[in-house]
């Protein structure tokens, strides 16, 4: 039974829950790991000629350099932290009383206050604060790499981004140089991956554990959460665990509806945790008392079959074009729902690549190459137009110099699949 095989694992589980610091007993090589993702954004920007980049991103912060401060404060105040990086120097500019979290990286040279350029700060004043900013930016890049330089951008308030493009440099999107970076992991980085998986899986299995007819769906959420938490995980990036009726169609995002009894519970993890790695997969339970029906049933071996076909066809070396020709074939009575990719690249976030279905491909898809060192997250939604439940399943994979490897431990629902 599933429930007997995941409590046989806890023990291992828990062992590699590491927190997201350097004690000398994590096994992990942080410093290792962040040169690595260093070096990654530096190849990435000679390949596409970029001389510097100022990332604002803290995601992208964190994975050039380590740090972290406030991470979603930080994805809605956008110029409240960034880093300019260039092929020798990396100046972060750190958000007003917070430098010290900045100082003894080997990954960041220099530590500066931030100039915060947003209305919120400047107010009615932030056209002048948005060009002192640039100009300050202009000068040391100019200093850094050269009057002439290319500088990338990922993401700024647009007056920002204007007023630092008129001051005479040359500005593109950094967002390509930056996914290709982060879309190979190194073997070191690998150990953070899977120390989130493994944290993340005791909290979706004291989840599973906690799981009655009667609790709200948010009450049940927040088992997981408290549990990403104690951890010392960052934070949930979804609410996506929704019970009954509301689990068809996918995203009905988790509320206080009641769970009944005999309902299918689904889940999608999209956990930013340990080490600030990404650990998404999917789940879906069952709330008994009863065994579940056959419709449920079979909604659920349908989802489990597409997601272990689509696994078994990935192979390094394959363009994302023979994928989505190779990749399961959804019946026509589960398409109008079918979840929107048919798998994704992970790491400390969703990222490059999107891998689209089959008939997806000629409107939403693009080609490229299926490489080792990336982490892709397979994905399954079955449920009918108009039916009563859908079921929601993943799984995340490592593409290896063979094949790929499985990472997300979790185990399925014996019920569900008999």
């Amino acid at each position: 039974m599933a429930e007997l095989d995941w409590h046989a694992e806890r023990s291992d589980l828990n062992g590699l829950a590491q927190l997201d610091r350097e004690p000398d007993d994590t096994g992990i090589d942080l410093r290792a790991v962040r040169l690595y993702r260093q070096s990654r954004v530096r190849r990435m920007m000679l390949d596409y000629g970029v001389d510097a980049v100022i990332l604002s991103d803290p995601v992208n912060i964190r994975y050039a350099t380590g740090t972290r401060n406030m991470q979603v404060f930080s994805m809605r105040n956008a110029a409240s932290r960034y880093l300019v990086l260039t092929a020798d120097r990396s100046i972060l500019f750190e958000f007003t009383g917070a430098l010290h979290l900045g100082e003894g990286f080997e990954t960041v040279d220099e530590v500066r206050p931030a100039k915060t350029a947003s209305f919120v700060a400047a107010g009615p004043d932030i056209a002048r604060r948005e060009r002192d900013w640039a100009l300050e930016m202009n000068a040391l890049i100019r200093e850094l790499v050269g009057k002439d330089a290319t500088v990338g951008l990922e993401r700024l308030n647009a007056g920002t981004a204007i007023a630092l493009a008129e001051t005479g440099l040359r500005i593109v999107d950094a967002q390509q140089p930056v996914e290709m970076a982060r879309a190979i992991k190194s073997p070191e980085e690998m150990k953070c991956v899977i120390a989130s998986l493994r944290a993340t899986e005791i909290g979706v299995g004291k989840l599973r554990e906690a799981i009655r007819p009667g609790l709200t769906e948010a009450e049940l959420w927040s088992v997981l959460y408290k549990s990403i938490i104690e951890q010392n995980g960052d934070y949930i990036e979804t609410r996506l665990l929704n019970a009954g009726a509301r689990t068809n169609p996918w995203y009905q995002e988790t509320s206080d509806a009641v769970i009944g009894e005999n309902e299918l519970i689904a889940l999608d993890t999209d956990v930013v945790g340990c080490h600030g790695y990404y650990a998404d997969f999917s789940r879906t339970f069952h709330s008994g008392p009863a065994r579940p029906d056959q419709q449920q049933r079979d909604l659920y071996k349908v989802a489990f079959e597409q997601v272990h076909h689509n696994m078994d066809v990935l192979r390094p070396g394959m363009s994302f074009r023979d994928y989505a020709d190779a990749a399961w074939d959804i019946p026509e009575k589960y398409h109008a729902h079918r979840y929107y990719l048919s798998a994704h690249g992970c790491g400390m976030t969703g990222e490059y690549p999107y891998l689209y279905h089959s008939g997806d491909f000629p409107e939403a898809g693009y080609d490229g190459m299926i490489e080792p060192g990336m982490t892709l997250c397979v994905e399954s939604f079955i449920g009918e137009a108009g039916g009563k439940e859908g079921v929601k399943l993943e799984q995340q994979v490592l593409v290896t110099d063979t094949g790929t490897e499985l990472l997300s431990r979790f185990p399925f629902e014996d019920a569900l699949l008999a």
